[in-house]
């Protein structure tokens, strides 16, 4: 009998791609995936240790499997990640019945790992970035079982150099490496032939991707320079990013139609990558700009590199250079040392910003970073909850705005399926990555492209009449097969 395996994720877009990853490396050994805990034989946990109260979730759900591992004592229990990256000892600790635990530079060990566990018992692997040689940090020739089989994530990068107060990044994911510009171009290639028509480019900071590719290599020539960093920066040696190069050739890739990426930083952002998005026609009008606070004091203890004149500047510049573009962000309320003052002027630039949507939170300290250091300047809770009420009435007022100005305009979607609330509705999503609700008078896989008349809006959705559909789903319908 085939085993089975169930995988939950925490965070971020780098854990939900480093969870494909072990997906696919388990099912390429033969297992099945199911939903329920119950029935699995491997469950492996993929934390985060950005999110607030992520310890407190890993070890809610340690908790409820133990009583699963008393019952069965050949249940597996894997634990992954940037939590598992930074608390190794902590959740040996705390919870004995845990069979393995890995961190986010040896993903490709998951299985060895869980075997040797199975013969010899717990087993606790956590490398640091420094430990394995560049290119085999990145999982990118690890099989893959993506969550959705017309998009799918590229990793550009992993790690990060910024010096953020509130983030723990750096810590687990470690220094900042680009992955070879001709290996990412082939991996789009690759994914273009499955019948993947949606990438999103994945970073920690997109818009730095092969500055350290272009500093190695732009002294001394050498005949694979172009597979390093692309042919275009053959005609312009510098030691510079390589994201606009980057979104050019993923947009010329036969079978692409869609580019999107996440996250630019916008101490990072140039002006060639938003010429870039204007001229490549499969890069997506929407841009995810974390603004983190309007407040040049803040900014500034936070380490972010701009201000808010300075962001306002680039967000102009970007509107100016994309038509139509969607433009969402991340805000932090309550950082250590905000004054009234402070959040006022977040007020005024998110206001000025006009944001689509926005993540906004409160904040919370993560071990380990600047800012958990700096408890004489914590705000009351009371008091950020009721600046982070003010700032969601502002965000909600710029983004019902926003979509209320789509209404009679005929949007391009992506079908993303049916409609979670109403079945008999279909699901899309637009260029300017906006949900829409339409109803067909067929079915239409998800993966299919459709011209949809928006005729109604919300805060947080559309809803339109279908026009045309323009582009069938290309890529094959997966059904999982079971050795017997």
């Amino acid at each position: 009998m085939a085993k089975s395996y169930v995988i939950r994720t925490y965070g971020c877009q780098m854990n939900e791609h480093d969870s494909e990853r072990i997906s696919g490396l388990l099912e390429a050994d033969g297992m099945t995936r199911v939903d329920d805990e119950a029935d699995a034989d491997v469950v492996v946990l993929n934390t985060c240790c950005i999110r607030e109260n992520a310890d407190n979730k890993l070890y809610g759900a340690l908790g409820n499997l133990k009583a699963l591992k008393d019952q069965n004592s050949d249940l597996q229990i894997a634990v992954a990640g940037c939590l598992a990256q930074k608390d190794r000892e902590l959740i040996t600790e705390r919870a004995g019945h845990v069979d393995v635990v890995f961190g986010t530079h040896n993903v490709d060990r998951a299985l060895e790992l869980l075997d040797h566990a199975a013969e010899h018992g717990p087993i606790v692997e956590i490398l640091e970035a420094t430990a394995r040689e560049d290119a085999e940090r990145f999982p990118s020739a690890l099989p893959t079982r993506r969550e959705v089989d017309h998009a799918s994530w590229v990793t550009i990068q992993l790690g990060c150099d910024n010096t953020c107060a509130f983030c723990i990044v750096p810590s687990v994911r470690g220094p900042e490496v680009s992955r070879p510009f001709g290996d990412l171009v082939s991996e789009v290639e690759t994914l273009a032939a499955d019948g993947v028509s949606e990438i999103t480019l994945l970073g920690q900071n997109v818009n730095s991707y092969g500055r350290d590719l272009a500093l190695a290599r732009r002294s001394d020539a050498a005949p694979d320079d172009g597979h390093w960093c692309g042919e275009r920066w053959l005609d312009d040696r510098r030691a510079r990013p390589l994201f606009a190069d980057l979104i050019r050739a993923a947009g010329a890739v036969d079978g692409i139609h869609r580019v999107r990426f996440t996250s630019p930083h916008p101490k990072d952002m140039r002006t060639d990558v938003f010429e870039a998005m204007a001229e490549t026609p499969q890069a997506c009008e929407h841009l995810h700009f974390p603004l983190q606070s309007g407040s040049d004091a803040i900014l500034a203890a936070m380490h972010r590199g701009y201000t808010g004149e300075r962001y306002l500047e680039k967000l102009e510049e970007a509107r100016t250079t994309i038509p139509g573009l969607s433009v969402t962000t991340d805000i932090i309320v309550g950082f250590p040392g905000e004054t009234d003052e402070d959040f006022e002027r977040t007020l005024e630039v998110a206001a000025a910003a006009e944001f689509d949507s926005a993540f906004t939170f409160i904040f919370s300290p993560r071990p380990g970073t600047e800012a958990a250091e700096m408890q004489d300047s914590f705000v009351d809770h009371a008091v950020a909850v009721e600046r982070y009420e003010r700032l969601r009435v502002v965000i909600e007022r710029s983004g019902r705005a926003a979509n209320q100005r789509r209404i009679g305009v005929i949007e391009e979607v992506t079908v993303e399926g049916p409609s979670k609330k109403d079945p008999s509705v279909l699901t899309g999503r637009t260029r300017r990555n906006t949900l829409v609700h339409f109803a067909s008078p067929t079915p239409l896989r998800p993966g299919t492209y459709a011209t949809v008349e928006v005729v109604e809006a919300s805060m947080n959705h559309l809803l339109g009449e279908l026009v045309e559909v323009t582009h069938a789903a290309r890529h094959r319908t997966r059904i999982p097969v079971v050795a017997g």
